[in-house]
């Protein structure tokens, strides 16, 4: 059984303004998908591209209002299929891969919706810009390239880390996200929370939280 409505109600009542929720359905089945979708769900997040193809039907093919985002580290030699299958892609973290979103993008003739990748932590074992100046360049880099928006930032708080250390990530993603707007005014998201840590998450402003075990329970892996 999935737990998405009553998982939109707590965020809803902590939010008290317009989140996006979501549904992260790594390992889970697309029969759980569904039964998200029935309870209201219309995003949903996948972090690796193969279970993402191989699990959800093609753009164009999908029940009614339901997208995908890509919101695990992307690999450049998987960018093809992420560019045909994803939505929105939400975890860039270099030029290089940039450059190689934009390619893919023109080839097709379409926009690609991107957020950058901020290694807020500096965790070794995270991906994401390390650096705020590095993440801006990026932005202004990307500006330069006519298939890809860039909507905003997304990070990942300290892996069980206090509460303290989970704060300060999430203030300086919030004050990087002020940053990016004044290079990108349209940017307009800022994606941050998860299923242990969204409270201070929508505290630091947060407007998009990716909650996989609160809707979708422990995942196994098969």
């Amino acid at each position: 059984m999935t737990d998405y409505r009553s998982t939109e109600e707590k965020l809803k009542a902590a939010a008290q303004r317009s989140v996006t929720l979501v549904a992260v359905s790594k390992f889970h089945p697309y029969e759980a998908v569904m039964e998200a979708y029935g309870e209201g769900a219309r995003v949903f997040g996948e972090n690796r591209v193969q279970e993402m193809c191989s699990k959800f039907p093609p753009k164009g093919e999908r029940p009614e209002g339901m997208k995908v985002f890509l919101i695990g580290q992307l690999q450049r030699n998987k960018v093809k299929k992420a560019v045909e299958w994803a939505d929105r892609i939400e975890s860039v973290d270099s030029i290089a891969l940039i450059d190689k979103i934009e390619a893919e993008c023109a080839a097709r003739s379409i926009v690609m919706d991107i957020l950058l990748e901020l290694n807020s932590s500096g965790e070794e074992s995270k991906s994401g810009f390390r650096s705020d100046d590095d993440l801006l360049e990026a932005a202004q880099h990307a500006l330069g390239c006519s298939h890809l928006r860039v909507r905003g930032i997304m990070t990942i708080g300290p892996l069980g880390g206090y509460d303290e250390a989970i704060r300060s990530a999430f203030t300086r993603t919030s004050a990087l996200y002020g940053r990016l707007r004044e290079i990108i005014p349209y940017a307009d998201v800022l994606s941050m929370g998860m299923s242990a840590d969204w409270p201070i998450a929508l505290e630091c402003g947060s407007d998009e939280v990716r909650i996989g075990t609160a809707i979708f329970g422990e995942r196994v892996k098969a």
